[in-house]
């Protein structure tokens, strides 16, 4: 048996039995010396005493076991961990709570909890009223959240910074799928910013893009497509020429923190980026003219499935609007990592997505676009549009990554698209009926359905099997 320094829990059981430490030495045939030297962790708990608890008190081993100090662990390194970085809590502090005051440990998961569905019966409100959580009194959002929020309340549209990067891109004659070059030569005559191709690690992972502002040399990883590179080129561009702009967006966008502050500016200089690579107007009468077939639309400008996605799901300009995109990027455990809207599809903050969603069955058909027209709780209808995409830039054996980007617009514009072509777009009986997920999703009779909607009834009968707690057999 490993040694187990167990005293504090010792010391609560006498406690809880009204034993002074010589009456519980006496009962358990120890001497008063040694069991104070096991309530201080200076001898360790041993089987024979164990036994003895059992055979006295009648105490269950398991409040001594390992296996339970080690799942405690787990619990609370998941819960630490999600705090800031300064108030990072180390493992060993974590194990000493785990092993030493195991009741602390277990009330502090339970309240845990409850706060976390206490906010998901808020989120679950919030999404059926039609409100902002804010209004419900919600706790304050991620700063990641905010700044996915403060994108979707703008319909992923940022107008200035798009007609910005529209008259830059005509001034620095950037021509369709031929922006790395042009950029390159911006930033060396501009900015004397020299552009070099060089692995760069941090912390073990490969960064794309590093700039040195000493020495103004931009480092990009040599496994970057031309238009990769170009990307990332442009949003060095917007950092060095677009900063007045993005700070001032990023100071009316009012955001709670300095943290989400910074991630604003990534994504606002993001957004730079891609309209510049991707003028709006040469890249709407590309897309209206190749009915927004999206692999045919990256070749032209040279640049990725994902990056020609999230374009398209940017094209609200008031006297020029593209088709009203909902743009979505998940991995295989659901994770959703890029949600944007142009329009009001409502995505689920809480209990994960539809199973339904063909973002899903693009995991087993990797590579392969796949269309699906889709039907929501309050019966509007949608044409999705699905496909994985990868990045790996290691040799054998190296970790790559795996996401499903879905690309979804209102049934009412699918045959301004090509992949509506096949499909019977009035026949509403062949749509797959999917929700926002199961947690504010009303379809009591859904075959995939994990668990009841957040305050509806939970109809309990011995006779039937629908959510039960345990696997059938």
């Amino acid at each position: 048996m490993k040694k187990a320094f167990m005293g504090v829990r010792l010391k609560r059981l006498r406690e809880e039995r009204g034993l002074t430490q010589v009456a519980l030495a006496r009962a358990l045939e120890l001497s008063a010396s040694y069991l104070n030297q096991l309530e201080q962790n200076q001898r360790p708990l041993t089987v024979p005493v164990l036994l003895k608890l059992n055979a006295v008190f009648g105490v269950d081993v398991q409040r001594f076991s390992e296996d339970d100090e080690a799942r405690l662990i787990t619990d609370l390194r998941e819960l630490l961990g999600e705090q800031p970085e300064h108030d990072a809590i180390t493992l060993a502090e974590i194990r000493e709570l785990a092993a030493n005051m195991p009741a602390v440990a277990r009330t502090l998961l339970r309240l845990a909890k409850n706060q976390r569905a206490s906010h998901e019966r808020e989120e679950a409100w919030a999404a059926r009223l039609g409100l902002d959580r804010s209004e419900l009194g919600a706790a304050k959002p991620m700063p990641f959240e905010e700044v996915r929020d403060f994108f979707y309340t703008r319909h992923n549209h940022i107008a200035e910074l798009d007609e910005l990067a529209e008259r830059l891109a005509g001034a620095w004659l950037i021509r369709p799928g031929e922006a790395a070059e042009a950029l390159e030569k911006r930033l060396e005559h501009a900015h004397g910013v020299r552009v070099v191709r060089s692995a760069w690690q941090d912390s073990g992972t490969e960064v794309q893009r590093r700039f040195d502002t000493v020495q103004k040399i931009l480092t990009l990883s040599p496994h970057l497509t031309n238009g990769q590179a170009a990307f990332q080129m442009a949003t060095q561009v917007a950092f060095l020429e677009a900063s007045p702009q993005i700070d001032s967006i990023t100071m009316q966008a009012r955001l709670s923190s300095d943290e989400a502050r910074r991630l604003a500016r990534i994504g606002l200089a993001n957004y730079f980026a891609s309209a510049l690579i991707l003028p709006y107007g040469q890249f709407l009468e590309q897309a209206e003219q190749l009915r927004y077939d999206i692999e045919l639309l990256g070749r032209a400008f040279g640049v990725e499935f994902e990056t020609t996605c999230h374009r398209l799901s940017t094209l609200q300009r008031p006297e020029a609007r593209g088709v009203p995109f909902f743009f979505v990027r998940v991995d295989r455990a659901g994770n959703i990592s890029k949600r944007q809207s142009a329009t009001d599809f409502h995505f689920s903050r809480i209990g994960g997505t539809c199973p339904l969603w063909n973002v899903y069955e693009a995991f087993a058909q990797p590579g392969r676009i796949l269309t699906q027209l889709a039907a929501m709780p309050d019966e509007r209808a949608y044409l999705w549009v699905a496909r994985t995409v990868s990045r790996g830039y290691g040799g054998f054996g190296a970790a790559s990554k795996t996401f499903s980007v879905g690309l979804g617009c209102d049934l009412r514009h699918a045959e301004r698209l090509v992949y509506s072509k096949g499909l019977d777009l009035k026949d509403k009986g062949g749509f797959t009926p999917i929700g926002a997920g199961c947690k504010v999703c009303p379809r009591a009779n859904c075959p995939q359905r994990a668990f009841p909607a957040v305050g509806s009834a939970l109809l309990v009968d011995e006779n039937q099997s629908r959510f039960s707690p345990y696997p059938a057999l």
